[in-house]
């Protein structure tokens, strides 16, 4: 079963925007002391983002693969009204409650394909869990991987799992394959897949992936527009992701082809 608990901080103060991200997502400062970067509920693709930000970081983790704490950051209101951005101030109003943090690693570089260096392996493992997750945002346009203390670190998983964005037609999403793999900036120098298609059976069990579903606070899974109880949602992630590694030959033998 899988064991790693996600902790809950109060945000203590809003330091700076960071205005790469189309979300707006922000530096802040927690009641624990640490800065983090905050993913904000009421941003654009609100909770589903953060729902397969959580989903796709705590399998990275589980795969060995470096990924920067993630923690619950609960806000209220009052930071909103002393905020001057009127973009900003609406965010912050829409997203009290419970939001998503990652560990801000303070002086961390953006990952470059032409100077960066990735291990085969952990390229490989990169690609898999983004062919499982169904990663669209992992390119040379924008690789969301950071270079930190000499090693490559995943980032930003907000863009998986894009079926839950229309919901209907999971099942078939589930079996399918991931072509857009052919964009993804680690597949050249991913010369390990069947190793790490080994490593990621005997790591993400069944067992495994229902522990990290069970992470999703209900009220990111509370959504009146769908006609399914938060458990039954919970349970179609859990069958999606089991589905998806249960393939995960032929998503290997597509991203090999791909190369």
């Amino acid at each position: 079963m899988y064991n790693n608990e996600i902790r809950t901080v109060n945000m203590t103060r809003y330091v700076t925007p960071l205005r790469e991200g189309g979300s707006l997502p922000a530096i802040v400062e927690a009641d624990d002391g640490f800065d983090y970067v905050i993913k904000f509920r009421g941003a654009g693709q609100g909770v589903k983002a953060l729902i397969a930000e959580l989903i796709g970081g705590e399998m990275a983790r589980q795969i060995g693969l470096n990924m920067p704490e993630l923690v619950f950051i609960h806000l209220v209101d009052t930071f909103s009204k002393s905020e001057g951005d009127e973009e900003i101030q609406d965010l912050l109003k829409f997203s009290e409650g419970l939001n998503l943090g990652m560990s801000y690693l303070s002086g961390a570089i953006t990952y470059d394909p032409l100077v960066s260096i990735a291990d085969p392996l952990a390229a490989s493992k990169v690609v898999l869990l983004d062919s499982i997750i169904t990663n669209i945002d992992r390119t040379h346009r924008n690789t969301n991987l950071l270079n930190w203390n000499k090693a490559l670190w995943v980032i930003d998983h907000g863009a998986s799992l894009y079926f839950h964005h229309s919901w209907n037609g999971w099942e078939d999403h589930a079996k399918r394959t991931f072509p857009m793999i052919k964009d993804h900036v680690l597949l050249s120098k991913a010369t390990k897949l069947d190793e790490a298609n080994n490593l990621l059976k005997e790591l993400l069990t069944p067992d495994i992936i229902e522990g990290i579903v069970s992470l999703l606070p209900e009220d990111w899974l509370s959504d009146p527009s769908i006609d399914a109880s938060i458990e039954e949602r919970r349970k179609v992630y859990t069958t999606l992701l089991n589905t998806r590694i249960s393939n995960l030959d032929q998503l290997t033998k597509e991203a090999k082809n791909a190369r």
